[in-house]
C-alpha cells in the first residue's frame, strides 16, 4: 500500500477530487499557504499497482508531471472505500517513479561501491584457492551488482539518460576493479608463499566450477535476471537476489584474476568467457522483462526514444550473446575433448604397465603438463609427465617411447613423454630421481639424474 501526496495547481482541484472520486478513492485536502502557484495538497491511500494508473489520470486533468509528489509505504488503511480499490487493482508493479527511485538507492555511491566490490573479489579469491564455498557465498552477500544491472536496465526502459549510464559505467568499472583485485591479491598470495610451492590453482574444484562454462551457464544468469526484475518492480527485498547475481559475475571475474597471476591463457578465456555471457544475459533479461511489463517514460513524446534505445540493446547483446554462445560451445567441445584424453591416457598406461616386461613397475602420478588442447590454443608442444616406482629408480628401456606410440595410435594426438622413476624401496636420503623424455619427433630418448 501508498500514501500518496501531491500538490495541486491553481484552478485544478475540483478536476482533480472529481477523479479520485470516480475511482472510489478516499482523500484529505489541506490548503496549501506556502507557494503560491498551488492552491491545496491531496493526500490518498492507494494499492501499489494502482498508483501509477491514478496519478496518470491526474496528469490528464492538470496535474503536473514533474510537480511534488510524494510516495511513500502505507502500513495500515481501515476504510471500506479503500477495500473496494483494492479490489480493482490486483497486480503489485511499482509505479514508474518508485521504480526509478529504487533503482537509483540501489546503485551505491560510487566511494562504497568501490570498498565493497574490492572486498568481495579478495573474498571471492580467497574462496576459490582455499576450495572454500562458504567463504565464496559470504564474497556474494556483499557484493554491490545487483544495483547497476537494474539502474541501466531501467534508464533505457523510462527513458532516463543518467541513470542508464551510471548503471552502464558501474558495471565496467565493477567488473575491471573485481578481476584487478583478484589479480593482486592472487600476485600477493603466491609470491608471499601463502600457498604451498608448486600450487597450482587451476586444479582446485572451486576453481575448475568456473572454467567449465556451457550452455548451462546461461541458467543461472537469466534465473538471476528474472529474480532481480522481478524483486525491483514488486518491492520485495533484493539482498538474497543480489547475492544470486554476485554468484554469476564475482567469482569468474576473481577466477580471471587468478588466471592471469599464475599465467593460465585457458582458464583466462574460459572464466571471461563465463563472465561475459553471465553480465550479457543478466542485461538481456533485465530489459526484456521491463519492457514486456508495460514500462514506458513518463513523457510520451520519449517513448519513442526509449523504445529505439532498448530494442538497440536488445539487438546488440543478443548478438554478442550468440558469439559468446558460439565460443560457450567450442569452450564445452574443448574441454570434453579435454576429459576425454585424461580419462583414456590414464587408461591406455595402465595397460602399458600391465605388460609382463613392466610388472616391477609402479603407477605413481600422471601429470599432463600440456594437454593436446591447451597446446593447439596456445601453439604449444603437448607434454605429460608420467611418475613410477621402478627398481633403482631406473626408468624401463623405451617405456616412454612405447605410452608416446599407444597415444598416438589410440587417440591421434603426438605427445612428448617424460617418465620420471623413483624407487620407494629406498631410504628417502639416498633416493633420486632418473627422468626419461621421448619427443614426438623421435629424437632419442634423453636421460638424466636429477637428487632428490
Amino acid at each position: 500500500m501508498r500514501l500518496v501526496h501531491v500538490l495541486i495547481p491553481n484552478g485544478r482541484l475540483e478536476s482533480v477530487l472529481d477523479e479520485l472520486d470516480d475511482e472510489g478513492i478516499d482523500y484529505a485536502v489541506s490548503e496549501e499557504v506556502g507557494r503560491g502557484e498551488y492552491e491545496a495538497q491531496v493526500s490518498f491511500p492507494l494499492p501499489t499497482s494502482a498508483v501509477e494508473p491514478v496519478l496518470t489520470r491526474l496528469r490528464n486533468v492538470g496535474l503536473e508531471e514533474d510537480g511534488y509528489t510524494i510516495v511513500v509505504t502505507a502500513e495500515t488503511v481501515v476504510s471500506k472505500r479503500f477495500a473496494e480499490v483494492k479490489k480493482q487493482y490486483t497486480d503489485l508493479s511499482l509505479s514508474r517513479a518508485e521504480l526509478v527511485s529504487r533503482a537509483e538507492d540501489m546503485a551505491p555511491p560510487l566511494s562504497t561501491f568501490v570498498v565493497m566490490t574490492i572486498v568481495s573479489a579478495v573474498v571471492a579469491t580467497t574462496g576459490l584457492l582455499s576450495n572454500s564455498a562458504a567463504v565464496i557465498i559470504g564474497a556474494m552477500i556483499i557484493a554491490p551488482v545487483m544495483g547497476p544491472a537494474i539502474s541501466a536496465s531501467v534508464g533505457s526502459v523510462l527513458y532516463e539518460p543518467k541513470l542508464f549510464r551510471r548503471g552502464v559505467g558501474l558495471q565496467v568499472f565493477g567488473v575491471l576493479l573485481a578481476i584487478a583485485s583478484g589479480l593482486v591479491f592472487s600476485l600477493l598470495v603466491k609470491e608471499t608463499l601463502l600457498v604451498p610451492p608448486g600450487f597450482n590453482p587451476i586444479e582446485v574444484p572451486q576453481v575448475q566450477e568456473r572454467l567449465t562454462p556451457n550452455i548451462l551457464s546461461l541458467v543461472l544468469a537469466v534465473g538471476a535476471g528474472v529474480a532481480a526484475v522481478f524483486s525491483l518492480t514488486r518491492g520485495v527485498s533484493s539482498v538474497l537476489v543480489g547475492a544470486m547475481i554476485a554468484v554469476a559475475l564475482v567469482p569468474p571475474a576473481a577466477t580471471v584474476g587468478i588466471g592471469i597471476a599464475w599465467n593460465a591463457p585457458l582458464a583466462i578465456i574460459e572464466a571471461g568467457t563465463l563472465l561475459l555471457v553471465n553480465i550479457l544475459a543478466v542485461n538481456l533479461v533485465a530489459l526484456s522483462l521491463l519492457w514486456l511489463s508495460g514500462y514506458r517514460p513518463v513523457a510520451e513524446d520519449q517513448t519513442g526514444y526509449a523504445r529505439k534505445r532498448t530494442l538497440q540493446l536488445l539487438a546488440v547483446i543478443t548478438f554478442a550473446l550468440l558469439a559468446l554462445g558460439i565460443i560457450l560451445v567450442g569452450v564445452s567441445l574443448l574441454s570434453v575433448a579435454d576429459a576425454e584424453f585424461k580419462e583414456n591416457l590414464n587408461d591406455e598406461i595402465a595397460d602399458v604397465l600391465s605388460q609382463q616386461q613392466y610388472q616391477n613397475v609402479r603407477l605413481v602420478e600422471v601429470h599432463i603438463d600440456v594437454s593436446p588442447v591447451q597446446g593447439l590454443l596456445f601453439s604449444e608442444e603437448p607434454e605429460v609427465t608420467i611418475l613410477v616406482d621402478s627398481p633403482g629408480g631406473i626408468p624401463p628401456s623405451g617405456l616412454a617411447e612405447e605410452i608416446r606410440m599407444v597415444i598416438k595410435e589410440e587417440q591421434g594426438y603426438d605427445v612428448t613423454v617424460v617418465i620420471e622413476a623413483v624407487d620407494a624401496s629406498l631410504p628417502s636420503d639416498d633416493e633420486a630421481t632418473i627422468t626419461e623424455r621421448v619427443a614426438p619427433l623421435g629424437l632419442p630418448p634423453v636421460s638424466h639424474l636429477q637428487a632428490v
